[in-house]
């Protein structure tokens, strides 16, 4: 009798058990399902490079906001991790006798242990304080390693880098990763792999000790946790992840270069990586796809991609702090309280007023920065799918019109705005 109660899934609690048991796993079963049907929608080579590169991009962004956003640490070097892990993997594609023995799927593995290994290296030494002093010994090293790029030619192969051809590995069930859609589908498992690791990571008590030290590390020293250990062991897992990101790039692209491991490109991930919130699981992901985006989309339109990347940064950092997935979760309250309809009229009145304004500024500044550096006799130029002539009055008329306009009504409007958000959070009946 015990075993048929507690098995009965026609009883309301066992079915209630069952239903929030699986309730975890819709999000990753739509991710999967998601990720299989993209090469589907998108099917030109191209759209399918910058989808590798965007899976490679989360998981760089979800392995460094293990040190970030889970543990405190600011790593300005973090580079370097995956960068070892690559250049390890092009050695490898490049041992034809060995390389011939491994399946291609397993590469990313001894990318992975390639940077943890280093990561073990480094986070003896550095882990053992955080804060300024941790950031500081992180930009050292990833100097260090990059000017080692320069030095060490038998394994950075200087600055022309190393190349690799993945297709001389062992076929793994007929499939030798030939075509570019091969590719895509084995960073994809890997994606998921590699993001549900680390999210089970971060459930772990280990993980969550992670953000005790991050927190308040006297308090966690007190309870008998050593905030140094953790660190170091929140260091080595990201590590190991990132030299994961770091491998399957060098499958993607078949080559490597000091490029992949410089200051530059920890920077390009802690952007990426705040701009998505460092505060929630999701945030790096909607950073690392949104930054992709604008890495290889908008550089394709115009030279400022960098300029424009940047405003968006720093008006993150100054007025939300929790990033895109920190606005996001604002508006969970008032989803719960069943009045997120109430903010359609004024989001469209303020945000919408404001993107034209952007666009306005937007175009002041491409024709600015044309007539500044465009050749002698070229006023043509293109912005928004319109050809010009720069050199005429009325272009800078209009778009000065339409960002004086776009601020002034987004402006205009704030005051409605706020007053329609306060009454979305607020419950019926209570006084604000």
């Amino acid at each position: 009798m015990t075993d048929q109660l507690t098995t009965d899934t026609t009883k309301p609690a066992q079915r209630m058990r069952t239903g929030s048991m699986a309730l975890p796993l819709i999000p990753w079963v739509l991710a999967a399902a998601l990720l299989m049907v993209l090469p589907f929608i998108f099917t030109a080579n191209s759209a399918i490079t910058i989808m590798n590169q965007m899976a490679i991009t989360i998981i760089f962004a979800l392995a460094y906001n293990m040190l970030l956003g889970q543990g405190g640490m600011l790593s300005f070097g973090h580079a370097v991790y995956a960068g070892v892990g690559g250049f390890a993997c092009v050695h490898i594609m490049n041992m034809d006798d060995f390389f011939a023995q491994i399946p291609l799927p397993l590469l990313p593995v001894f990318g992975g242990l390639m940077g943890m290994g280093l990561a073990t290296i480094v986070g003896a030494f550095s882990t053992r304080k955080a804060g300024t002093v941790f950031a500081m010994i992180s930009l050292g090293v990833g100097e260090l390693i990059a000017a080692c790029s320069v030095i060490i030619v038998a394994f950075f192969g200087g600055e022309e880098g190393i190349s690799g051809d993945r297709t001389y590995g062992m076929p793994f069930f007929g499939v030798e990763f030939l075509q570019q859609i091969e590719v895509y589908y084995l960073i994809a498992v890997w994606l998921l792999i590699s993001a549900a690791l680390m999210y089970l990571y971060s459930r772990t008590p280990l993980g969550r000790m992670a953000n005790a030290v991050r927190d308040n590390p006297e308090r966690a020293e007190f309870l008998g946790y050593s905030a140094r250990w953790v660190r170091f062991f929140s260091f080595v897992a990201s590590g190991f992840f990132a030299g994961v990101a770091g491998a399957l790039f060098a499958i993607n692209y078949e080559i490597l270069t000091e490029e992949n491991l410089n200051t530059t490109q920890s920077g390009l991930i802690l952007l990426a990586t705040f701009l998505g919130g460092v505060g929630f699981f999701f945030g790096p992901i909607l950073g690392a796809i949104v930054f992709t985006l604008v890495q290889t989309v908008l550089s394709l339109q115009t030279e400022l991609w960098g300029f424009y990347l940047g405003i968006v940064f720093v008006v993150t950092v100054m007025f939300f702090p929790g990033g895109l997935a920190g606005l996001i979760m604002m508006h969970v309250p008032a989803m719960r309280l069943g009045k997120l309809n109430r903010l359609g009229v004024p989001y469209l009145k303020t945000l919408g007023s404001g993107a034209l304004g952007c666009l306005g500024a937007a175009a002041l500044i491409e024709m600015t920065f044309h007539a500044r550096h465009a050749s002698t006799g070229d006023h043509e130029m293109t912005i928004y799918w319109t050809t010009f002539d720069s050199h005429t009055v009325l272009p800078w008329i209009l778009a000065t019109a339409v960002t004086l306009i776009g601020f002034g009504v987004a402006r205009a409007t704030a005051p409605a705005l706020a007053e329609a958000w306060g009454e979305a959070n607020t419950p019926d009946g209570a006084t604000r």
